[in-house]
């Protein structure tokens, strides 16, 4: 498999895989929800079609796991092959980041919607940019305990992440009364 072929989704699991082994289910967690998520938008049922196509390729090898009373697990390593081809995927231009935002759809009808859905819309935001913020700050904490590799380079990514987000709380915070006044007056306002 040329390193051009390879999908967003599995480039993602070769970078999970690169330190060490996992199961298909921590991958899948790591890629939701771990500090892997915040690189490519991938789902659950893009992972094993991702793994199986990596194990075609001979990318990663898989291995089954028998448990005591359980279903037995699959074990995904990633193969010598595997990393040289993610490497060489990762040394050609990344392209474009892809920002799409429900948000920002909702603040260009600002004029159209009544003035707390806007309020609302704008802490929600806030909250969730504290939230990412906060996961991102947790995230390199746990690297540093368990002592992953590469964690000075994680740590200059976490803070790059943090501080994207934090200026778009900034933003929010500093010019998100101007939204506010775009929208329409609430009934119970005007009643005032």
């Amino acid at each position: 498999m040329a390193a051009e072929t390879l999908s967003p989704v599995a480039m993602l699991c070769l970078a999970i895989l690169f330190d060490g082994e996992r199961t298909g289910y921590e991958i899948k967690k790591e890629s939701l929800e771990g500090r892997h998520r915040w690189f490519v938008d991938a789902s659950y049922g893009s992972i094993y079609p991702a793994l199986a196509r990596l194990a075609h390729h001979e990318l990663v090898t898989v291995r089954e796991e028998i448990q005591s009373g359980r279903p037995s697990r699959k074990v995904y390593s990633i193969t010598d092959a595997g990393r040289a081809t993610f490497l060489a995927t990762l040394s050609q231009s990344p392209g474009p980041d892809v920002y799409r935002s429900r948000f920002l759809l909702l603040s260009t009808f600002a004029p159209r919607l009544p003035r707390h859905v806007i309020q609302a819309a704008i802490e929600e935001r806030m909250q969730g940019l504290r939230d990412e913020i906060a996961a991102i700050r947790a995230a390199v904490d746990e690297a540093d305990k368990d002592g992953a590799p590469h964690c000075d380079a994680l740590g200059w990514a976490a803070a790059y992440g943090e501080n994207c987000l934090s200026a778009h709380l900034d933003f929010l915070e500093t010019h998100g009364e101007t939204l506010i006044a775009m929208s329409q007056t609430d009934i119970a306002d005007a009643a005032e």
